[in-house]
């Protein structure tokens, strides 16, 4: 079996500090806010597997079409010797590009969880024992150094996460990503498409409730990690469509006014009923603006694959 190799660039407390920073930040400013990351403890984690399960939210589905469909193409154009996948959980959507790269020499999975990305290796060394995996504990939006893997690489960021971001921080975020790539290197971007606002708030806003349920874990979260005495239920979700920054946003909203307390930070947070805060922004993309946005970086839209409803894209972009 290929060696399996565990690179920590994350200081042991850098999850608590930047939950501290995160939240101080977010929590004193107008309109309040906390971001999405902070979600996904393990019951977070559970939930949104759940939500990715449910009949309104179809990115995971068509995204996982594509990569059916498509993955021979990628492998193809990509030729890639070299797979880093940001963000990569599971790694789950990722094993039908490993399943259509033969030549593939590494498998670089960096994401902040390290329980994840051990589990993730196991069950692909006992699959692919010829495959060398180097995993990186790394926040991927804060800089990232790769280890020496041969190329062509071929840099995965799925899920639509790069919506997430807003436009300042998904340039900063592009522009690293070609700091990381040699000329004829490739990025594969998932993104989701916009379309009408009844799909799109639906995804966001399920009949079921779990995705509200997964909005106020964040609650949850800081909650634990920090002292809060937030009662999610003293918060209702919102999620609304914004047709000028074609954008999702999901927010909870206080239903009347209280106060609350963070002990661990020193902070008294005051809402007004019907106060909200945001704890989501979900943008949704064109392929002329994700085609602008790759060439402000110095990457070259060459492939744009979409499902068979026309709902998500994968782009493969090549480093110029």
């Amino acid at each position: 079996m290929s060696p399996f190799l565990l690179t920590r660039t994350l200081p042991e407390d850098a999850t608590e500090a930047a939950l501290r920073a995160d939240v101080l930040h977010g929590l004193t400013r107008h309109p309040k806010t906390l971001p999405p990351k902070w979600f996904y403890d393990a019951h977070g984690s559970a939930l949104f597997e759940e939500i990715t399960r449910l009949p309104e939210y179809y990115p995971t589905r068509a995204e996982r079409e594509i990569l059916v469909d498509r993955a021979e193409e990628i492998a193809r154009a990509s030729g890639a010797r070299t797979l880093i996948e940001l963000g990569s959980g599971s790694s789950d959507k990722t094993r039908h590009l490993l399943d259509a790269l033969p030549a593939l020499h590494s498998y670089v999975p960096v994401d902040v969880s390290e329980s994840a990305l051990r589990g993730a290796a196991e069950k692909l060394l006992v699959q692919r024992p010829g495959l060398s995996v180097h995993a990186l504990i790394a926040d991927f939006t804060g800089g990232l150094a790769l280890p020496g893997t041969p190329g062509p690489r071929l840099v995965a960021f799925l899920g639509g996460t790069i919506g997430n971001l807003l436009p300042d921080e998904r340039s900063v975020f592009l522009r690293s990503v070609r700091s990381l790539l040699s000329p004829g290197d490739t990025l594969l971007l998932g993104t989701d498409l916009v379309k009408d606002e009844e799909v799109l708030v639906a995804a966001y806003d399920d009949a079921a409730g779990v995705t509200a349920e997964f909005d106020k874990n964040v609650l949850r979260v800081v909650n634990r990690e920090l002292g809060a005495d937030f009662d999610p239920a003293d918060f209702e979700h919102v999620a609304l469509w914004d047709p000028e920054r074609e954008w999702i946003e999901m927010r909870l909203r206080a239903r009347s006014a209280l106060s609350v307390k963070i002990p661990a930070l020193d902070l008294v947070v005051p809402f007004e009923a019907g106060e909200e805060m945001r704890t989501e922004v979900s943008a949704k993309f064109r392929e002329e603006g994700v085609r602008a946005e790759l060439a402000g970086a110095g990457l070259r839209l060459d492939q744009w694959w979409t499902d068979s409803g026309g709902r998500f894209a994968l782009s493969l972009a090549t480093a110029v």
